[in-house]
């Protein structure tokens, strides 16, 4: 074991403050990563203040962070994919039991035995995991992946969730030229939604409550933006999209957006609200709509959204701010306050 520097939280009242934590030594298939960059995920703070205490409580302290950039500096002797100096990055997870049917499908977020980066049992030392607001990380090589080396480092991070998150369903829906594309919200997943279906060909409509919005909105992709409280305008849209993803975590009716779907189309929630939405059976019904949700997307998928990301020199839009000031980026992201994610500057670790 060895001693790393991190920023953790005691409790769910607590502030995030600097820390000592203990990471493993090197096993044979192990990749040592001196981290430079970590996103902030808005489930970072639901996992800091114990918010998702009914699914996934909260185990003290914690280390938060799954948007992980860094450079390579030590490997295990097994390792074959990872040398020193590489950069390389890290997601949502950090192993696996790679021989049940999803992780042998690649599919590994729904192994269950998954490992979160943070706040899952550690079969190495113990206790939980340890996320990235820390100096370096150790995980085996397997969850590491390739970043392309054209991307700016800081906007890479938040690919690794919030890239990823919007990706997948993209890519297992048929996202492509020729459909018309719809997504609701312009924040940290919604901005990341405009440049993938721009970048696949689509046609691409936002729909948001802040006409203040419109601009940026044209500026990520979009081929049009729609005022969702606007219902005149709403029922102009209906039956016109192919693929809507939504990316709005506050509580809505979801039923506008169903009856906005053309036959089969497909509506993909991948914002969390925080209470049950009220679905009416007639809105899938009449048009055999499809309401599904997605997560992230497995180790094989990540790689390839890096790639494309890699081909169409896509990150997302960051605020870079030193790790001293993640206590109040947290307020700020709660407050919408940020165009779209913050990446933390790890090297201002250094100084604590």
């Amino acid at each position: 074991m060895y001693n790393a520097k991190a920023y953790s939280a005691s409790s769910a009242t607590s502030p995030l403050g600097s820390t000592k934590i203990k990471r493993r030594d090197l096993t044979e298939h192990d990749v040592q990563i001196e981290i430079l960059f970590c996103g902030i995920c808005h489930s970072d703070i639901h996992q800091v203040r114990n918010e998702w205490s009914n699914v996934m409580p909260t185990v003290y302290p914690i280390v938060p962070g799954h948007e992980i950039v860094g450079r390579v500096i030590n490997v295990g002797s097994a390792v074959t994919k990872y040398k020193p100096g590489d950069i390389a990055a890290v997601g949502c997870m950090v192993d696996s039991d790679g021989t049940c049917p999803e992780c042998k499908t690649g599919l590994e977020q729904f192994c269950p035995n998954m490992k979160l980066t943070y706040n899952s049992p550690d079969k190495h030392l113990g206790g939980v995991t340890y996320g990235g607001y820390s100096d370096s990380i150790v995980v085996d090589e397997r969850f590491v992946l390739r970043v392309p080396s054209n991307l700016e480092l800081a906007g890479v991070a938040p690919l690794l969730c919030a890239g990823i998150t919007t990706y997948s369903p993209m890519r297992r829906y048929g996202v492509a030229k020729g459909k018309k594309v719809g997504v609701v919200g312009l924040g940290g997943l919604g901005h990341m939604g405009v440049k993938f279906a721009h970048a696949l060909g689509a046609h691409v409509t936002v729909f948001t409550t802040s006409p203040h919005k419109k601009e940026d909105a044209l500026r990520l992709g979009a081929d049009e933006v729609v005022i969702s409280s606007n219902n005149d305008t709403m029922q102009k849209y209906i039956g016109s999209f192919d693929f809507i993803l939504n990316t709005a975590s506050a509580i809505h009716d979801i039923n506008i957006y169903i009856n906005l779907l053309r036959r089969d189309g497909n509506l993909i929630l991948v914002g969390a609200s925080p209470k049950p939405l009220t679905v009416s059976p007639f809105s899938l019904i009449m048009g055999r709509h499809n309401l599904s949700g997605s997560m992230i997307g497995g180790i094989a998928e990540t790689q390839e959204m890096l790639d494309f990301c890699g081909k169409h020199r896509i990150i997302a839009d960051v605020e870079v701010i030193p790790i001293q000031k993640v206590n109040e980026a947290y307020e700020r992201m709660i407050k919408s306050d940020v165009k779209y994610r913050f990446s933390i500057d790890m090297a201002t670790l250094k100084s604590e």
